[in-house]
C-alpha cells in the first residue's frame, strides 16, 4: 500500500499574504529540525523494536485476531512486514499461490498476499522470529551505510528515490501496521513521540492532493487540518489552478477547518476507518464550509 503524491504549486493571492509555501519535502521527526541519516535509522529501529516488544507478549489466539485491514489478522500484519523487508534484502519470494483473495483490491494487494498467505499456517511465534532476524540484518546494513550510501538512488514504492527516503517510507508503513495490531488487541501505544510524528507527517503531506484533486475544492479555498496531541500538527492547504499546496502558517479565516486526534487522522488517511462513521461519532469535526469539509473527509484515504 503506498501513499499518493502531489506537487506544490502557487497559492491564491489572499493566502500568499498570510502564508508562504513549505518545501515539498517535509522534515522527519521533530518538526522544524532536519534529521541525520542515522537519526532516521533510529526511528526505524524504534518502531521495529516496539513491534517486537508488543508481539512477544501475545498469545497464539491473539496472533489470529482480525484487524482493520480486510482479511488480515495480527499475524498477517507482521507477515506483511516480514515480506517487505525480505524483499529489500533480496531474499527470494515464496513460490506460493494464495487461497481466498476476494478482499484484495488490486495488483499490489495481490503481491502482498503471496508473502502473507504463505505464512498463515505458521505459529505466530515463528513469524516473529523471522521478523527479528530480518530486521536485525536490515539494521546491520543501515548502520553501516555512509551518507553517500544513503544518498544512492533506489526504487521506492513512490518511484525512484534515495535510500534515506525509502527508510522514511518504511518507518511510516511499519508504524501504520503496528497501530493496526494495537487497535485489534486493544493495546494502545506509540501515538506520541518522533515515530508517530514522522508517520503522520507522511500522511499529512498528501493533504494538498486530497483537497484539490480528490475532493475537487475550487480555487481560492483554504483548508486547515488541526491534528491534536503531542505528535500532532496543523496542516494548512490552499488551492489555485486546480492544484493544492501546503502553507507554512495557518490562514486567519480558512474556508474549512478539520479537527481530529492523531489516531483518527491516521486511520482516515490510511483507509482504516469509515469516514461517515468518524463524522457521525464526532471523532473528526468540520467547521466552516461543512459540505466541502465532509467531502474532504470522505476523500482522505491516500492508500491504494
Amino acid at each position: 500500500m503506498k501513499p499518493s503524491a502531489w506537487s506544490p504549486v502557487a497559492r491564491t493571492s489572499a493566502a500568499r499574504k498570510r502564508a508562504r509555501p513549505t518545501s515539498s519535502r517535509p522534515k522527519s521527526g521533530k518538526r522544524g529540525r532536519a534529521m541525520s541519516n542515522q537519526q532516521v535509522v533510529d526511528l526505524m529501529e524504534h518502531v521495529w523494536s516496539s513491534i517486537d516488544s508488543l508481539c512477544s507478549r501475545i498469545t497464539e489466539a491473539q496472533w489470529k485476531t482480525p484487524t482493520d485491514c480486510p482479511g488480515w489478522s495480527v499475524q498477517d500484519q507482521v507477515s506483511h512486514l516480514v515480506g517487505a523487508e525480505a524483499g529489500i534484502l533480496g531474499n527470494p519470494r515464496p513460490d506460493h499461490t494464495p487461497g481466498d483473495t476476494s478482499y484484495v483490491k488490486n495488483d499490489i494487494g495481490q503481491s502482498n498476499e503471496v508473502v502473507v498467505d504463505f505464512r498463515r499456517s505458521w505459529p505466530g511465534r515463528q513469524v516473529l522470529d523471522e521478523f527479528r532476524e530480518l530486521t536485525r540484518q536490515r539494521l546491520t546494513y543501515l548502520r553501516g551505510l555512509t551518507d553517500d550510501g544513503f544518498a544512492a538512488e533506489t526504487q521506492t514504492p513512490l518511484g525512484p528515490g534515495t535510500i534515506t527516503e525509502f527508510v522514511r517510507i518504511r518507518i511510516m508503513d511499519a508504524w501504520v501496521h503496528e497501530q493496526d495490531i494495537r487497535r485489534a488487541l486493544n493495546i494502545p501505544g506509540e501515538l506520541d513521540g518522533s515515530v508517530a510524528s514522522h508517520a503522520v507527517g507522511r500522511v499529512s503531506r498528501a493533504m494538498p492532493f486530497v483537497v484539490a484533486r480528490k475532493a475537487k475544492a475550487p480555487d481560492g479555498v483554504t483548508v486547515v487540518f488541526n491534528i491534536t496531541g503531542s505528535a500532532g500538527s496543523v496542516v494548512s492547504v490552499a488551492v489555485e489552478g486546480g492544484r493544492g499546496s501546503a502553507l507554512d502558517s495557518e490562514p486567519e479565516s480558512p474556508t474549512v477547518k478539520i479537527t481530529s486526534d492523531l489516531e483518527t487522522f491516521a486511520c482516515l488517511g490510511c483507509g482504516r476507518w469509515d469516514p461517515a462513521e468518524a463524522l457521525s461519532s464526532g471523532k473528526i469535526k468540520v467547521a466552516g464550509d461543512t459540505v466541502l469539509g465532509e467531502t474532504i473527509v470522505h476523500q482522505m484515504n491516500i492508500m491504494v
